[in-house]
């Protein structure tokens, strides 16, 4: 029938099965293109939900799937020529590939995206994983195509080894904040708005995590950047965790002689009136609480009054109106609140030396 059609369009076979093989593609390409289409719009309309992932994953198979067909149709009805068998027969391969390694990284790169969805925090770590992906694959898929094609890759090899080695000679540092990053955001000992204090000392709220650095904004308004990789080996004191509430602790000295019991009630009376109140800050549940702790110091009675705060930042209104409160009611009360003294005993010579000096004549 081909060959009928052949003769009665007036141009050679040759030229005939090379058109006929090009409306074949491009049948390929069109139907698969509006399966594409239609797949997409059922993708859209099960977005959030496991069905988005599978019909996303369908909505990429028909353009490879039925070009292939059409080519390898092509091939095996059609008389071509051999330049173009062999072009075919590379085509083939390549799509094969395509077909073999694209699905499990899309499958993988859907999953990803999936996560990130569900949990938004997650973001920045499935981003450049879904990149890594795509590279992964595809420099396999390109690695057999070469392979295939009677490419050698040794030499290719030998110069990517020697310069990789060189490479992370030179970004040793990056490298190392880089992968710090990763196990920031992978990890989450810190997030995005936690108040953090380092054991070198810097503290802030943090403000961005990046790849080679952290922002952190102190209570002066001010940034410090810190490198991941310092961050990743320090001692972090994570102020918003498990939750922004926080307990504070006020140390409270009163003079010898006083009633321990009287002053652990007026404590506790001067801290709930302050929740009563409503001190900015102060959180009246739990209830406050006072021990007689640490208890005997040198010159003082040595107590503490321990309290609930909002968040961390909220210690610093309260630790002073409380103290205000405090010294106004101890003052009503009469409780005397010591100051360091010293008793100086000085032995009969330093005395005698210290004395003043007379006139043997003026007695």
């Amino acid at each position: 029938m081909l060959e009928n059609l052949a003769r009665a369009s007036h141009l050679a076979p040759s030229v005939f099965y090379t058109i006929v093989f090009g409306i074949l593609v491009f049948a390929g390409l069109v139907a698969g293109f509006a399966l594409n289409r239609f797949l997409h719009h059922w993708t859209k309309k099960f977005r959030g939900t496991w069905g988005e992932l599978f019909f996303a994953l369908l909505e990429s198979m028909p353009i490879p799937l039925l070009v292939l067909t059409a080519v390898y149709g092509g091939l095996e009805s059609l008389t071509l020529p051999r330049r173009y068998e062999i072009i075919g027969s590379k085509l083939i391969l390549a799509l094969v590939l395509l077909v073999i390694f694209y699905f499990p990284a899309k499958i993988l790169i859907l999953f990803l995206r999936r996560v990130s969805q569900t949990n938004p925090s997650l973001e920045r770590v499935t981003q450049p994983a879904s990149f890594v992906v795509r590279a992964i694959f595809a420099l396999l898929a390109t690695i057999i195509f070469l392979e295939n094609l009677g490419i050698s890759l040794t030499a290719v090899w030998t110069t990517l080894g020697v310069g990789s080695v060189a490479v992370a000679l030179a970004l040793q540092e990056t490298l190392s904040n880089f992968f710090s990053g990763l196990y920031l955001l992978v990890d989450q000992p810190v997030s995005v708005g936690d108040y953090i204090k380092l054991d070198s000392g810097q503290e802030g709220y943090v403000l961005r995590i990046g790849w080679r650095s952290t922002t952190l904004r102190t209570l002066g308004n001010n940034l410090v950047v810190i490198p991941n990789s310092t961050l990743a080996k320090a001692v972090i004191t994570n102020y918003s965790m498990p939750e922004d509430r926080m307990s504070l602790s006020i140390p409270v000295s009163v003079s010898y002689g006083n009633d321990a019991t009287r002053v652990e009630r007026i404590l506790l009376e001067v801290a709930r009136q302050a929740g009563r109140d409503n001190l900015e800050g102060l959180l009246t549940y739990p209830d406050p609480s006072v021990r007689f702790i640490p208890g005997f110091g040198d010159s003082s009675l040595d107590f503490t009054l321990s309290v609930q705060v909002r968040k961390f930042v909220d210690q610093y209104l309260v630790q002073s109106e409380l103290r205000k409160r405090i010294l106004e009611r101890f003052q009503q009360e009469g409780i005397d609140m010591p100051f360091p003294t010293r008793t100086i005993v000085l032995d009969r010579t330093t005395l005698e030396s210290l004395a003043p000096k007379t006139d043997p004549r003026e007695s």
